[in-house]
């Protein structure tokens, strides 16, 4: 695949329930009202599955929520027992 390619966005569609749609607002919010940026919810999930990415974390032999939510914190406390 060529670099162009593996860079052109896809648009995905996810069906949210209205708390976590309310949270993404609020992120973008906060963002736009300290910083002057604005964030879209489409940018803040893109940024959470590149931060995923970054944690190396794979779905394999993943089952659950709890499973998924495991590994994200076994990865954040590994990085700060590495500080």
């Amino acid at each position: 695949m060529d670099e162009q390619a593996k860079n052109r966005n896809q648009r995905v569609v996810t069906f949210l329930n209205r708390d976590e749609v309310d949270y993404l607002d609020k992120l973008g919010k906060d963002a736009l009202f300290s910083s002057g940026s604005k964030l879209s919810r489409a940018k803040l999930i893109a940024w959470l599955v590149d931060m995923l990415k970054g944690l190396q974390i794979t779905g394999e032999n993943l089952h659950s929520e709890k499973d998924l939510e495991e590994r994200i914190m076994a990865a954040i406390k590994q990085i700060e027992s590495q500080k």
